[in-house]
């Protein structure tokens, strides 16, 4: 994993916006509407590259295929697996359901698109290659065309995956997850094998307990998480660690989440997790005080932590100042060399859904960079 001695390096979560093109293509493809399969195929190059280019320009250090290619960060894995069908829509969340003339508003704000939630009714195992390996071969096109250094992958982690898609066949949650896993690690290691480093997206360890696992007390919520990361390190023990990440969040949606889990709560579970690189929202208004974790949960020697210093919620644009104090707190905790600047979430979850404009997300990736020199001049010089 590319590090620096001298500087505050870039990167973010991973998802980008979409052109609108593509993006009707891909929302076409998830309602199982007919789509031109070629086409869908050229537009995803050419938007791969476009948006490879586009990250470097904004001084964007660590960069990605920006999920051109999925409907879905977590959704996508329904069409690569066998055993799943179907469509069940999500519960309502904890904090937003009891305010129906918000959830009816932001929908109608945002052009929600109501994404593809396929149920899981049979075996599970590989059944498509194909789109990992068009993927694979994209990134590495367009990095090579960009002049850029180094590319990450998401891939949905095993306890992603029942978080959107329901078990409908295996007899325990823990059946479904391992089973899971299982398919999902010659994904995993073909990324790591690809020269890329795997980013393991886990919004199951904290957006989960107020979504899909609401039924659980926090107890048993923390319970889970802790055998999910057992699982996901089972699933990855053939990759080495400095060629992972992991990503946990609380839900990229503006909305109260008044029922977020603690992420001291979270943190002692989330470090124990393989992946050297923990990438961790902490830019947003209900998790921005949560640095102060820092000081309380160790971060291990092995590790480096990725905090989101911009969020991606909103179109305002961070001043690069306010990025660089950001950096600067975590530097001062863990240690000016194993800190990037990231960003809270993905700034395209889900294709046809999302109120930022892209441009002004990348305005937002600039002031990022920005304010990661500022905060390198600060503690080198």
């Amino acid at each position: 994993m590319k590090t620096s001695t001298d500087r505050i390096l870039t990167t973010h979560v991973g998802s980008l916006p979409r052109p609108p093109a593509l993006r009707a293509l891909l929302v076409a493809k998830d309602k199982g509407e007919p789509y031109d399969k070629a086409e869908l195929g050229r537009q995803t190059r050419e938007a791969v590259f476009g948006i490879v280019r586009r990250q470097v320009a904004a001084g964007v250090d660590i960069v990605n295929d920006g999920e051109m290619s999925k409907p879905g960060y977590s959704t996508y894995v329904a069409d690569r697996l066998s055993g799943f069908a179907g469509h069940e829509p999500a519960k309502p969340r904890l904090d937003t359901g009891p305010h129906p003339n918000f959830v009816a508003a932001y929908a109608r704000m945002t052009g929600e698109n109501a994404a593809r939630r396929a149920v899981c009714v049979g075996p599970i195992a590989v059944k498509d290659r194909e789109p990992l390996a068009q993927d694979l071969a994209n990134l590495k096109a367009a990095l090579d065309g960009a002049g850029a250094t180094e590319g990450f992958m998401t891939a949905a982690s095993p306890g992603l995956v029942p978080v959107f898609q329901i078990n409908r066949h295996y007899p325990s949650h823990e059946a479904y997850v391992e089973a899971i896993a299982a398919a999902m690690q010659e994904e995993y290691e073909a990324i790591a094998a690809a020269g890329f480093v795997l980013q393991l997206d886990c919004p199951d360890l904290a957006m989960a307990r107020h979504t899909s696992f609401q039924e659980l007390n926090e107890a048993d919520f923390l319970k889970r998480a802790a055998f999910h990361v057992e699982v996901l390190n089972h699933a990855t023990r053939n990759i080495p660690a400095d060629r992972m990440r992991i990503h946990i969040c609380w839900g990229n949606y503006e909305g109260p989440h008044d029922h977020d889990i603690d992420f001291r709560k979270v943190a002692p579970i989330l470090v124990k997790a393989r992946p050297q690189a923990l990438v961790v929202e902490a830019a947003n208004p209900r998790h921005a005080h949560e640095w102060v974790v820092w000081r309380e949960t160790r971060l291990p020697d092995d590790k480096i932590l990725i905090p989101g210093v911009i969020d991606t919620s909103t179109n305002y644009v961070e001043h690069p100042e306010l990025v660089g104090e950001r950096l600067v707190r975590f530097a001062d905790i863990v240690g000016r060399e194993r800190v990037i600047a990231g960003s809270d979430c993905g700034f395209g979850t889900f294709a046809g859904y999302g109120k930022l404009d892209p441009d002004i997300s990348f305005k937002k990736l600039r002031a990022m960079a920005d304010g990661a020199a500022i905060a390198s001049q600060r503690l080198w010089h």
